[in-house]
């Protein structure tokens, strides 16, 4: 997309015209910002709270659109279900530590904007396309990790890292790293990481990004799940999944598609889906839009001639929970598709980490990955009033790989049952 000059007066931006509701909004949430925690409680003089730390990225979350902001690289993008804006370089962008500002103007409709780059604040995206009044977007900001919402409730989180580190520094066999978001409010909605950005090939995981990509696409009204692809022999390959033992050509729906690439892990699924959304690129233009650096998807599953090239996939622990994050909190899907796709993770056929790790019926939603070079076993623990989400990942031998996940996931669930400190 054509990427015109942006436009810098002085002038044009102390005309900019946004809903006073929305533009009060998002100035109470600066000011709030600016003030930090005791000024929003209220009532008198407290103790100052830590503020939480300010980010390098930031990305807001609308019904159906997001707006990122890299405040190190001076660029933004716009990605909602009337268009993509692709990463706009914005060399004038106004970094004041906690707050980023500035305007860029593509193919004729201007971006304005100020985003916090502090998680769960307030920012505001005025959007003006030629010929229209500016509509005023108040999202909420969505760092990589999300701050704590309760600081205090959170510290009981943090002792669980330290027995995550005895997990990870035993296997010595396999790198191993581990993150571990509280869902539910008990731990205040803290987070927690040992080695949060290791970046292992991705395996399966990957898709999880697949997924949303194609659910996103139902949010905007632009495919349903009902349509049908037709699927031709050459497309189907072997590994995980069901479809491989079918007859083809066929026409299969979205839906068995999607239900199949994680309930089954299957891999021709996950290729058609591919090549029904155009390619990698608007996957890894999902990925960006997140603002995820350490995840990439570069191949289809078993490409060995790409695997042989170096064309892989990759993620982090960290970056899977900021999409199951996202997620669960419906910042990135709608209510309705969010649901459908943690109904497709509880279905999971293939077992032998997270739910052969804890005792039987404890409640999950997961996705594997398996690569003869990596392990890992990713998405929630479904128990009432202690809901987290957690990703465990692993590069080297697949077999001591599946123990390392065993023993992550048994730790993080003996922690939620019998805390430290209760």
């Amino acid at each position: 997309m054509k990427k015109t000059d942006k436009k810098r007066s002085s002038s044009r931006r102390s005309a900019r015209r946004v809903p006073p509701v929305k533009l009060a909004a998002a100035g109470v949430a600066l000011a709030l910002l600016a003030a930090g925690p005791a000024a929003a409680d209220g009532g008198g003089p407290q103790p100052a709270a830590p503020r939480p730390p300010a980010s390098t990225l930031a990305w807001l979350a609308f019904p159906g659109a997001v707006f990122s902001v890299d405040s190190e690289t001076r660029t933004v993008r716009y990605r909602a279900c009337d268009g993509d804006t692709g990463r706009v370089a914005d060399p004038e962008m106004r970094v004041d530590g906690r707050v980023a500002s500035g305007e860029v103007t593509v193919d004729g409709t201007t971006y304005a904007y100020d985003v916090p780059l502090v998680g769960r604040t307030r920012g505001i995206v005025e959007v003006t396309r030629p010929d229209a009044e500016p509509q005023g977007l108040v999202g909420d900001v969505v760092t990589e990790p999300q701050p704590p919402t309760d600081p205090i409730a959170g510290r009981q989180l943090l002792p669980l890292a330290g027995q995550l580190q005895q997990v990870v520094d035993a296997s010595t066999a396999n790198p191993a790293g581990a993150t571990v978001r509280d869902l539910s409010g008990r731990y205040g909605d803290q987070q927690i990481a040992v080695n949060g950005t290791l970046r292992p090939k991705a395996a399966s995981v990957i898709k999880l990004w697949i997924l949303v990509e194609l659910l996103r696409r139902v949010d905007c009204g632009q495919v349903s799940l009902d349509d049908g692809v037709l699927v031709t022999p050459a497309q189907v390959v072997d590994g995980t999944g069901e479809l491989q033992y079918e007859d083809f050509p066929q026409v299969v729906t979205l839906y068995r598609l999607a239900q199949y690439m994680i309930k089954f892990s299957d891999n021709t699924a996950a290729n058609v889906l591919i090549d029904y959304l155009g390619g990698f690129a608007p996957v890894n233009a999902l990925i960006d839009s997140m603002n995820q650096r350490e995840t990439v998807l570069a191949r289809k599953m078993l490409d060995t001639e790409a695997a042989m090239r170096g064309e892989e996939n990759y993620t982090s622990p960290d970056d899977v929970v900021a999409l199951l994050g996202a997620v669960w909190d419906a910042q990135i899907l709608s209510p309705d598709t969010r649901d459908l796709m943690i109904g497709f993770m509880a279905e999971q056929t293939l077992n032998t980490k997270i739910p052969a790790a804890l005792p039987p019926g404890v409640p999950v939603a997961h996705k594997t990955g398996d690569l003869p070079d990596a392990s890992h076993d990713v998405g929630y623990y479904l128990i009432p009033g202690s809901q987290v989400a957690v990703a465990f990942l692993t590069s080297g031998p697949m077999a001591s790989g599946d123990e390392t996940v065993r023993r992550l996931a048994r730790t993080v669930y003996d922690y939620l049952v019998e805390p430290v400190g209760e």
